[in-house]
């Protein structure tokens, strides 16, 4: 087992009344999106820091404003693990090796190239937080199921407008 796998299992004694088989998986949705979240935030802030051409400010800008938004849900879904007893495995390596995005392109500057690119890694992301929901609907977990849907809200609001830049 991995230092990040040992780490996940740990449940810290707390006075939440979720069930522990909830809680067990709710640790372990929240720390798959928590690797997925810093890795869409690595990958956006790439994006902001290299792009080129015509549209190079508005895009620069578009990429930071989504980064940020990653950025503060990392926080959030690391708190929700471990308010509920577990263990947040969140360093740039653990995130990493969890991931299930792919990783970004590095041949690429152009404006609409990374648009491209980071269409595909937030939809990917869109779509695994929705598959979170359900995960937490089904273990009866309201509040993690709160989280992500508010998470997904602003996901799809992020694509929809890097989206827009493709569109004819």
């Amino acid at each position: 087992m991995s230092t990040a796998s040992k780490a996940q299992a740990r449940i810290f004694p707390n006075h939440n009344s979720l069930p522990d088989h909830t809680k067990t998986r709710m640790i372990e949705t929240l720390n798959q999106q928590l690797a997925d979240t810093l890795d869409l935030y690595a990958q956006t802030k790439q994006a902001h820091w290299n792009v080129k051409g015509k549209d190079f400010y508005q895009l620069h800008l578009l990429f930071d404003t989504h980064a940020e938004h990653a950025l503060e849900w990392v926080d959030l879904l690391a708190e929700r693990a471990t308010m509920i007893g577990g263990y947040a495995t969140g360093t740039v390596r653990m995130s990493a090796a969890a991931s299930r995005l792919p990783e970004y392109p590095t041949d690429i500057t152009e404006g609409m190239d990374h648009v491209s690119a980071l269409v595909e890694r937030w939809g990917n992301y869109a779509t695994t937080v929705r598959a979170a929901i359900d995960i937490a609907d089904e273990f009866e977990d309201k509040d993690s199921a709160d989280l992500f849907t508010d998470i997904s809200r602003q996901a799809d609001m992020d694509l929809w407008f890097l989206e827009a830049h493709l569109q004819k």
